[in-house]
C-alpha cells in the first residue's frame, strides 16, 4: 500500500501525517509505505487545489481537511 500525504508541510499536513500513522497502528497494517510530498507540481498533478491531501494507492481520498485517525482507518480499510 502506497500512502502519499501532499502539502506543504504546515500543520494541518503534519497533523495528517501523525492520523495516518496513528491508523495505520491501529489497523495492524505494516506493508504500508507513507511519503510527503510536498512539490506544488505533484500536488496539482493530483487534483489538489487545497491542501492537505491524502492519496492511497493512487486514488485522492481527501483534500482540503484533515480527517480523523479513525476515518483514515476507514480509508486504509476500503482500500485493502
Amino acid at each position: 500500500m502506497n500512502i502519499k500525504v501532499l502539502g506543504s508541510g504546515c500543520a494541518n499536513c503534519v497533523r495528517l501525517e501523525a492520523n495516518v500513522k496513528e491508523a495505520l497502528a491501529a489497523t495492524g497494517i505494516a506493508d504500508a509505505t507513507v511519503e510527503k510530498v510536498t512539490d506544488y507540481a505533484e500536488i496539482a498533478a493530483h487534483g489538489i487545489m487545497s491542501t492537505p491531501g491524502l492519496v492511497v494507492d493512487g486514488v485522492v481520498v481527501v483534500s482540503g481537511r484533515v480527517p480523523a485517525a479513525d476515518e483514515v482507518a476507514a480509508f486504509l480499510a476500503a482500500a485493502r
